[in-house]
């Protein structure tokens, strides 16, 4: 389960796989500015501070310029983690739109971490949680 950690607020939301930046974040109850949430409009455009991402669809060269894409540039909506991603906004704040999938987003950590302990518990190491 992939992970993306907001920069500076260090806040951490819980990724399905597959599942994009920004459908991941309004899942877990928070909001920013976007657009179409196609890969057109590149409203959604956050910096990708740590990991590796990927797009689930085709992204056109005019939304994302090949100097975007080694800077760290990341189309939010059609960015996928292929691990866990530290991002920061661009002029514009996260919102807590709705705390109840922030509740939901919390029991997502709890069960990641359920899991990491027994994989540990399994292979005998130890993990930070």
């Amino acid at each position: 389960m992939p992970t993306v950690t907001i920069h500076p607020t260090g806040e951490v939301i819980y990724l399905e796989p597959e599942e994009t930046v920004l459908y991941g974040l309004y899942r877990a109850g928070y909001a920013y500015a976007v657009g179409c949430r196609r890969g057109g409009c590149a409203i959604c455009k956050v910096d990708c501070r740590e990991g590796e991402f990927h797009y689930n669809r085709p992204v056109a060269d005019t939304v994302i310029t090949d100097a975007e894409r080694t800077d760290g540039t990341c189309l939010s909506c059609r960015a996928v983690p292929e691990s866990d991603i530290t991002i920061e906004m661009r002029g514009e704040n996260l919102r807590l739109v709705n705390p109840l999938l922030r509740q939901i987003n919390e029991k997502a950590r709890l069960r990641a971490a359920a899991v990491a302990a027994e994989r540990s518990h399994l292979t005998g190491t130890t993990t930070k949680e």
